[in-house]
């Protein structure tokens, strides 16, 4: 009967010093986690892309930007006059064949 409770009180302080053991690894699992993100957010790489790297920061000045809104409106008017120009001419052929493009009068 001795023998029975030694065995038994042998495996109840083995578990329980396992899962000590386990504990603490655990979290010093999850703190090298936890610096890991941390050192990888502090030193993070700007990402690389398909066809090159970061666009490069535009100019403070207006002149890109102008420029950029016009090519915009000028697309937008395109458009619009190719619309119209279908709406005009509703067939299966003008809904694939681009518009006759129209000299814009600017105002």
């Amino acid at each position: 009967m001795t023998i029975l409770l030694a065995v038994v009180i042998i495996s109840v302080a083995e578990v329980v010093i396992l899962s000590l053991a386990f504990r603490t690894f655990e979290r010093a699992d999850e703190k090298r986690a936890r610096l890991e993100l941390e050192r990888a957010a502090q030193t993070e790489r700007p990402r690389s892309r398909f066809f090159g790297e970061a666009a490069a920061i535009p100019s403070s000045d207006g002149a890109a930007l102008e420029a950029l809104l016009a090519r915009l409106e000028r697309h937008v008017r395109l458009e619009q006059q190719a619309a119209q120009w279908f709406l005009d001419n509703p067939t299966p052929e003008t809904l694939h064949h681009r518009a006759p493009v129209r000299p814009h009068v600017t105002h």
